[in-house]
Parts: structure tokens; sequence; C-alpha cells
């Protein structure tokens, strides 16, 4: 496809111009470095159109060279951001990145920008929609054991600072808080981590007991091909009456001994649902490691041996400081803006640990 490009200025461009020019240029080669260091870390198809979309960056990249003229051989300089996500795709490669590119492509604003083309414009967001897909590829490969990392590292970290401060505010004595703090830290990882496995282990058997068994596709060169029911297993598997007709006649006319491509044969489990929702053990002990790692965290004041509210305020920072890193995780996982994210995780956190301080002031001051 050919690019409409826009008249070069006759005149000089003003500095201010340039500038922008030059920036755009750094720019798209800091977006094809990023999809560069993923493709080195991937292989077949995802390798393939990581290696496109930056020979893509390429097109882009001539059209701002060819408006810099001179001004070309110096190059603007990426912003820190574009610069951080081609190290983070050189070293890491991670799901993450892509969730990054997906968020930089969405904020091309080359539908303002008068010295860009329509198509550059259009490309832009069609890239946006590429990398969208390969993140989703990444997510549901990991969504399941992060689903139960998160819930569990949040769940620890919520459910501990409230026990703890609950416990502190009636006014016992620290060893009492920092048991009770361990009791809750060993109650709650093995309850998340036994919730976990049953849930994940319902879901792959009821997944199992959905999926059409494969014996049905055996018996196809024994049917009658003037009386059977074949049709009646397609409609029950969504098609229409016209097209469960046709594609029986077509499967058994097809059908001389070996399997027919095309669906004759009932497809075995669908791999990425059981990729989505993950292993049981994998669930059971991510939900459980990362339960524990968030509910020691409103316990280490009182481990180091702080007291009183020197031990409720460290607390605290420490689990806020917890909540927004874990937010802003699932932020960016998401494809959204990890800041609100990241703040309403700690809003929730710190307001259930609020009612519980104040519920442990009140049953303290009813108790003495």
């Amino acid at each position: 496809m050919t690019m409409s490009r826009p008249d070069v200025p006759a005149r000089a461009p003003d500095p201010a111009r340039i500038r922008r020019w030059r920036r755009n240029l750094a720019e798209e080669r800091a977006e094809g470095a990023v999809y560069r260091n993923l493709a080195q870390r991937k292989s077949g198809e995802e390798r393939e159109i990581l290696l496109g979309l930056a020979e893509a960056e390429k097109r882009h990249e001539q059209h701002w060279i060819d408006l810099l003229g001179p001004h070309a051989e110096r190059p603007g300089r990426a912003t820190l951001r574009s610069r951080l996500m081609a190290w983070l795709a050189r070293s890491f490669g991670s799901v993450f990145v892509l969730a990054l590119a997906q968020r930089a492509e969405l904020r091309a604003n080359y539908d303002d920008d008068a010295d860009a083309t329509e198509q550059m414009a259009a490309d832009e967001r069609v890239h946006g929609e590429v990398v969208r897909a390969l993140a989703a590829r990444g997510r549901a490969r990991m969504s399941g054991t992060f689903r139960a990392a998160v819930f569990g590292a949040n769940d620890g970290l919520v459910s501990n600072l409230a026990l703890v401060l609950g416990i502190g505010a009636t006014g016992v004595g620290t060893s009492v808080v920092l048991a009770t703090g361990i009791s809750g830290l060993l109650a709650g990882a093995l309850s998340m981590g036994a919730g976990e496995y049953v849930s994940v282990r319902s879901q792959r058997e009821l997944l199992e007991s959905s999926t059409p068994s494969t014996r049905s596709a055996q018996v196809v060169p024994a049917l009658d091909v003037d009386a059977n029911e074949l049709s009646l297993l397609y409609r029950a598997r969504g098609m229409s009456v016209e097209d469960a007709d046709a594609h029986a006649r077509a499967v058994i006319a097809a059908h001389a001994g070996e399997r027919v491509a095309g669906g004759e044969e009932a497809p075995r489990a669908d791999e990425a649902a059981y990729e989505e929702i993950g292993t049981a053990w994998q669930a059971a002990s991510s939900s459980f490691l990362f339960f524990a790692s968030g509910a020691i965290i409103p316990v280490l004041p009182y481990l180091f041996g702080l007291t009183g509210l020197a031990a409720v305020a460290v607390a605290a920072a420490l689990v806020g400081i917890a909540l927004l890193m874990t937010g802003a995780v699932v932020g960016v996982l998401s494809g959204s803006a990890p800041l609100p994210r990241a703040l309403r995780q700690l809003a929730i956190g710190y307001g259930a640990a609020a009612v519980t301080y104040v519920l442990g002031l009140l049953f303290g001051g009813a108790v003495g």
C-alpha cells in the first residue's frame, strides 16, 4: 500500500516543527525496536506478526525522514517510556511489555498531526488491535496462575492488615497481635490454596465433561448412508438443520476410513480454555505462596519489635505500597492506566482495614 504524504514544505520548516518530526522519528524507531526485541523471544506465528509490525514502523520512519531531509541526520530522542519499553522487551519480552505497547499504540496522536498521513493514523489503530490480540494470548496463557497470585496477594495484604489492626486496637499485648497475625497468615494461605485447588479442579472437570468424545468419529465408516443420526449430532453442537444435514452427508461421503479435515471428528478439549484455567496445583500453590507473601507484610513491624501506633503506621504504610504495586500490575496487564487501578486497590484495602480498626477500638473500649 502506498502512503499519500503531505507536501514537504517548499521553505524550511520552523525549528518547532523540526523538533516534532525528530521526536516522531525517534518514537517510531523505538517502537520498531520493541517489536524486534519481542520477536527475538518468540517463535512461529507470533514472531512473524511482531516482525511485520516492525516493518510497518519502518514505513512510518521513512515518512519522517523524507520530511526532515538533511535534518534527519540528527534524530531526536525517544521518550523515557519508549526507551524503557525497548529495554524491557530486550531483557524480558513478557506480556507486560505487550500490554505497555498496546497502550503506546492507542496513545498515538497521528489523528491530530497535520504532517502525518491518514494511512499512518489508520496503521497505528490497527497496530494497537494487533498488539491487543497478542497481549490477550499472553494473558490467556498466564491468567489462571496470575489470577490466583493477584487475588492471593491482595487478600493476604487486606485480610491480615485488617486482622492485625483490629486485634491491636483492642489493647492486647504485642505478642498476642503477632500470634494472631501469624495464625491469620497460615489459616488464610491454607484456605486460599485449598479453595483455588477445588475451584480450578472443578472447572477442568466441567470442561472435560462438556467436551465431545472422539469415539463418535471412529464409527463414521460403519454408519448407514441412508439412515443415521450424524446430523443430529451436529445440530446438538449448534448447527442449523440444513448445515447439519449437509455436513453429515459430506462427512460420510468423504470418510473412507480416515479422518476428514474440517470437523467430522469431535474436537478434543479446548486447549486454549485449559491454558486459561491453568492446573489445580499451579493455582493452589500460587494462591498459597502469594497470600502468605502478602499476609506477612502487616506482621513485619511486630516481628521487628515495634509496638502501638508506630507498628500500626508502619504496617499500614508497607501494605499501602504493596497494594499500589499489585493494582498497578493489574492495570498494566489489563491494558488500562495503572494509576487508577493502583489507587482503587489502595482505597479498598485501607477501607477494610479502617473499619476493623475502628471496631477494634470500640470493642476494646467496651471490654475495658
